[in-house]
């Protein structure tokens, strides 16, 4: 399942730099995070980085985009091989 960053978010810039697949970036108010690029960190960490950073917890699940860790794992190996 991807996540998501709520209206809590403070723009405190931290999370950005922490996703290894750019899935998030600077939205019109907030961040965003793209849910085709967002594997939960899978591949590549044990948790996902952006929501060990985040000092207001608002990374949450995104409920709308349901995936189950062999999607995540897929979906980690087309954006790793497409970066090749």
């Amino acid at each position: 399942m991807a996540l998501r960053i709520t209206d809590e978010c403070i723009n405190c810039d931290v999370c950005e730099p922490q996703c290894p697949n750019n899935a998030i970036s600077m939205g019109a108010e907030i961040y965003e995070i793209e849910p085709s690029r967002c594997t939960e960190c899978v591949g590549h960490f044990d948790e996902p980085q952006c929501q060990v950073v985040c000092p207001v917890e608002c990374i949450v699940f995104d409920l709308d985009h349901p995936e189950d860790q062999d999607a995540l794992l897929a979906k980690y190996r087309q954006l790793t091989a497409a970066a090749e």
